[in-house]
């Protein structure tokens, strides 16, 4: 008799909710709606949801000297995207992943006048232009809008942890003896720092140079900004 009750209970309940539920679940369906909801709907709108990025602000000024002892600055990038890292040529860890990502951004994009590529060494006291120069022909850079760049350490110091807030530091006790974040800074034609959206809502500020889904974004954002 108990189990004849529960069972009554039972049909019951799932009685009122078919009444209530069914009706805007097919409402939904008709209505193309049947997918979204607030965690789907952030997802998919998560990184271009209508072609532009997120204006962080303006990149750090800087002037350094290049492969070939030439004055870089910001003001040598005006008008073109570029992406930005700081490196160092004896790097025995993350750089040679770095590398390889940056080289297959110069391929995407070779040939295009409106975009370049700035490398900073950490190590400024052994990477001086000339080593510079034959790290560039070691690794087959092809675009004249790829300079690498050497100057001061305490100013590229400053310019990497304060200026752009990518971490880099002297650690003797690692191999290689420095150490360094492996995110690349993507600025656009106007000198403004660019990113896109995470799954949240929230700016990813710079890009994983070392994570293939970071490099195919970046690519992608770079596309989108020569466009602008």
């Amino acid at each position: 008799m108990l189990k004849n009750k529960s069972y009554i209970w039972i049909s019951l309940v799932v009685l009122v909710f078919g009444i209530y539920a069914v009706p805007k679940i097919i409402d939904k369906i008709e209505n193309n709606e049947i997918v979204k909801g607030d965690r789907l709907d952030k997802v998919s709108n998560s990184s271009k949801e209508d072609g532009k990025l997120e204006k962080i602000g303006p990149a750090p000024k800087f002037e350094l000297l290049n492969q070939d002892n030439l004055k870089i600055n910001n003001e040598t990038y005006n008008g073109k995207v570029y992406v930005l890292e700081f490196f160092f040529s004896t790097c025995p860890s993350i750089c040679p992943k770095m590398n390889q990502s940056m080289l297959q951004i110069e391929k995407t994009f070779f040939g295009n006048p409106n975009f370049g590529i700035v490398s900073i060494t950490i190590d400024p006291e052994h990477d001086t232009p000339a080593i510079l120069k034959a790290h560039r022909e070691l690794l087959g850079v092809k675009s004249s809008n790829w300079n690498f760049l050497t100057g001061d350490k305490n100013y590229i110091f400053d310019l990497s942890n304060k200026g752009f807030n990518i971490y880099a530091g002297q650690n003797s006790k690692v191999q290689g003896g420095f150490e360094h974040s492996g995110l690349f800074a993507l600025i656009d034609k106007n000198g403004n720092i660019r990113c896109r959206k995470d799954n949240y809502g929230n700016p990813i500020l710079y890009y994983d140079g070392l994570d293939k889904k970071g490099v195919r974004d970046i690519q992608q954002d770079i596309a989108i900004l020569l466009k602008e």
